[in-house]
C-alpha cells in the first residue's frame, strides 16, 4: 500500500511538473510573437512627425548650403522650362556650380517662380525676374526660408548674350552673397562682360531667346519695372 502511494504521488509531481515546463512555453512564445510584432500605432505617429517636420523645414544660413550640397546629388535634371504671358524659353543649368543650380530647381520644385513677374527690365541689357508686389511671393519666400548663397565666379562661366545669373542681396553685403529668389538673363549682344566678377552666372538660355528680347521690349516705367505685368505662370524641370 504505501509503495502505491508512493508511485501515486511520483506520478502527481513529474505531471504537475511537466504541466508547469508546458505553461513556461506557452508564455514565452506568446511574449516572443508579441514582442516581434512591430507597432503599427508607434510607425503612423512616425510618419506623422517625419511630415510635420518636412512641412516646417525651412531654409536658413546655418543649413542652406549643407542642404543644397546633398540635394544637387539627388538631381538627374538640369534643364528649366519657365512660361510667360508673352511665350516660354528654356533655360539649360551649370552642372559645375551647383549650390545656385540646385537652388534654382529646388525653387522651381517648390512652385515658388509661379506666378511671379519680371519685375525690372533694362533696355538692352538685362530682364530680371522672381519677385512681385503680391503678398503671395512673401509669403511664399517667408515659408521657404531666409538665406543667401556665396558668389561661384571662378568656373569659367561669362555673361554672354542668354546666359542667367543671380543678383547680389539688397541687404547689408559687402561680400556680394546671392539672392537666392531671382535671377537675371542677360540680353546684350554679344554679353555684359562687366558683370563677370560680381555675379555668378549658373545656366544659359537654350531656346525661346525671342521670348527673352520680347520681354526686353516690353514698355517701362520708373524703376524700370514693366508698365504692364509680365508674369511667369508656371516654371518646371523638364527632362
Amino acid at each position: 500500500m504505501r509503495l502505491l502511494k508512493f508511485y501515486t504521488f511520483l506520478f502527481l509531481a513529474i505531471f504537475a511538473l511537466a504541466s508547469c515546463k508546458d505553461t513556461s512555453k506557452k508564455v514565452d512564445s506568446t511574449t516572443t510573437e508579441k514582442e516581434s510584432k512591430p507597432d503599427s500605432t508607434k510607425i503612423k505617429e512616425k510618419k506623422v512627425v517625419e511630415n510635420e517636420e518636412e512641412e516646417n523645414f525651412e531654409l536658413d544660413e546655418d543649413n542652406a548650403i549643407d542642404f543644397f550640397f546633398n540635394y544637387e546629388k539627388t538631381l538627374t535634371a538640369n534643364k528649366v522650362k519657365i512660361t510667360t504671358g508673352l511665350g516660354s524659353f528654356t533655360v539649360e543649368l551649370y552642372e559645375n556650380v551647383p549650390y545656385h543650380r540646385a537652388n534654382f530647381i529646388y525653387l522651381t520644385e517648390q512652385g515658388y517662380f509661379d506666378k511671379t513677374q519680371f519685375h525690372r527690365v533694362v533696355k538692352n541689357f538685362i530682364i530680371q525676374g522672381g519677385n512681385s508686389d503680391d503678398a503671395k511671393t512673401a509669403r511664399k519666400r517667408l515659408k521657404i526660408g531666409r538665406y543667401l548663397l556665396p558668389p561661384d565666379t571662378r568656373k569659367g562661366h561669362k555673361h554672354h548674350r542668354g546666359t542667367i545669373s543671380m543678383p547680389s542681396s539688397e541687404m547689408d553685403n559687402p561680400h556680394k552673397l546671392a539672392s537666392p529668389y531671382e535671377f537675371f538673363i542677360v540680353v546684350t549682344d554679344p554679353g555684359s562682360y562687366h558683370l563677370d566678377d560680381n555675379y555668378t552666372p549658373f545656366g544659359r538660355v537654350i531656346e525661346g531667346m525671342d521670348v527673352v528680347d520680347k520681354i526686353n521690349n516690353v514698355p517701362v516705367e520708373k524703376g524700370d519695372w514693366p508698365m504692364r505685368n509680365v508674369y511667369i505662370e508656371k516654371a518646371e524641370v523638364i527632362e
